[in-house]
Parts: C-alpha cells; structure tokens; sequence
C-alpha cells in the first residue's frame, strides 16, 4: 500500500512541479511570437449583371400562374468576367429549365413571386453553367410580373 501511496504522490508532484514551471517559463518569456503574414489583398467583387430575364411562374401543382421578369447580378472574380459573360445563354437557359420544374407562385392568385426561391434557382443554374465555385453570389435586382 505504501508503494502505491508513495507512486501516486510522486505523480501528483511531478504534474504540479512540470505545470508550473511551464506556467512560470510563459509569464517570464511571454506567448511565443505570431509568424507575421502578409495581408491578404482584397479585391473588390466584380459584378455581372444578367438583365431581362424572362421565367415562368408555375404553382405547385404544376400549373402555370404566369410569367415574371427579373434582374440579377452574379457576384463573380474578375478573372471570371469574360468567360461568365460569354456563357451568359447557358445561365438564361438553365434559369427557364429549373423555373419550370419549381414552384414559385405565391399569393391567391399567383401573381406574386417567391423572391428567395427565384435567387436560389439562379444560384442552381449557375452552378449549371459556368461549374462550382465561379459565381460567389446572386443579387436579385428587380422583379415584376410580366
């Protein structure tokens, strides 16, 4: 018993004493130095604008309410603006093609568009047609029946 008694104590000292002196050692030399790293240059975000865009409004059962047209911009690099604006066609047709597959009447008579659900819809058919990670975020700019 006093064997293990006497192993314990020592453990327990051994803990403090090496806790402490690492405590000790940080008040006295201070936390160690951060790597100094150099900023990271921001660029402001280079917008895309996607005007005119004419999509359908169609009711969760299936049915079309109507039609509304809307304005976007694709928030995107700047090394990107050439190429998204070239592949602008591919965006609109991708924007009708998802349009029709989702609900996004609202109101009794369905002539009231789902803002958010139009902005997620643009995001999706981005995605579709320029790939992953080349539009950063969509901006719905304006929206009216048509």
């Amino acid at each position: 018993m006093k064997k293990i008694l006497f192993a314990l104590v020592m453990l327990i000292a051994g803990v403090a004493v090496g806790g402490g002196s690492g405590y000790g050692a940080i008040l006295l030399l201070g936390p160690p130095a951060k790597a100094s790293a150099k900023p990271v240059e921001q660029k402001p975000p280079v917008f895309v604008p996607g005007e005119n865009i004419l999509a359908p409004l169609v009711f969760s059962d299936g049915r079309l309410a109507g039609y509304v047209k809307f304005d976007i911009q694709l928030e995107v690099a700047e090394d990107q603006v050439a190429m998204v604006t070239a592949k602008m066609p591919f965006l609109l047709h991708a924007i009708n093609m998802k349009t029709w597959r989702t609900p996004l009447a609202t109101g009794p008579d369905g002539l009231l568009a789902n803002i958010e659900g139009f902005r997620k819809v643009a995001a999706d058919a981005s995605i579709q047609a320029f790939g992953p990670h080349v539009v950063k975020r969509v901006a719905i700019t304006r929206a009216e029946p048509a």
